[in-house]
């Protein structure tokens, strides 16, 4: 009992086995400062698209979602009506909320908390959330994640809408791509099935081939379409492939009684 108890102290592995403490703080602020520092892009675009720097922090303060705000400003600068940018950035964030029902489960907040942590619940906390191995280490991740993230976002935001001017013309350096493609970085790793890879190209054809023809916004709202579409396809396949082995697999038990 004694060698069993002194194991996890001198290696620094937590008693329950899980992830140490050290490393998910680690790879917490590698996510955290990574993508945090790409809200100077946000600020850069927002200011360049034509918002005030009121407007273009108060999206980082009370949206925090990057695709959506990015979705916002860039369907605005394209000269998109205002209420189908908003669908957009709307239906972007609505993400979240799914997140949020499998994180809530993993985290079990406490309930005066919960408005605060779910502000939290964005792409970058879930893909560092989800794969630890205990609750602790999900909690400390998460937590880890958001603080940093939220706390630089909103300060290179505001960094970035105050030398937007410096910098002239904002479409030249390209920086509306800088988010966009930390969280394809986040993403790809996560599709792991054939299913989540053909929904993720079916959606990027989608936009793709919509963008031209489409008004801003819109191209985003139709390659939602990509899922129900692929599941749907999926489905008639199993159905059809299956159906001559499920007769087998029922009947051989019937053979048994």
């Amino acid at each position: 009992m004694p060698e069993k108890t002194a194991s996890p102290q001198n290696t620094g592995a937590p008693p329950d086995g899980g992830k140490p403490d050290a490393a998910v703080v680690r790879d917490a602020l590698g996510v955290g400062v990574a993508v945090g520092l790409s809200g100077f892009a946000f600020g850069v675009t927002s200011a360049g698209s034509g918002l005030t720097l009121l407007q273009t922090c108060a999206l980082s303060l009370l949206v925090f979602t990057g695709a959506s705000q990015f979705a916002l400003v860039g369907a605005l600068a394209a000269g998109g009506n205002p209420y189908t940018a908003a669908a957009g950035a709307f239906f972007l964030g609505v993400r979240n909320a799914f997140y949020g029902l499998r994180l809530s489960q993993l985290l079990a907040v406490p309930r005066v908390l919960r408005p605060l942590a779910a502000h939290w619940v964005i792409d970058e906390t879930t893909a560092v959330t989800l794969p630890q191995p205990t609750r602790r280490s999900a909690r400390i991740g998460f937590t880890v994640t958001g603080l940093t993230l939220y706390a630089l976002w909103n300060l290179t935001t505001l960094v970035g809408a105050l030398g937007a001017e410096a910098l002239g013309d904002t479409d030249t350096w390209g920086l509306d791509a800088a988010s966009p493609a930390v969280f394809l970085a986040l993403l790809a790793p996560m599709l792991k099935s054939t299913t989540e890879r053909v929904t993720a190209g079916l959606a990027v054809l989608l936009v793709l081939g919509l963008l031209p023809v489409l008004p801003a916004g819109v191209p985003v709202l139709v390659a939602a379409l990509a899922a129900p579409v692929v599941l749907f396809l999926r489905g008639r396949g199993e159905s059809d492939g299956t159906g001559t082995a499920g007769k087998v697999t029922t009947t051989k038990p019937r053979e048994g009684r």
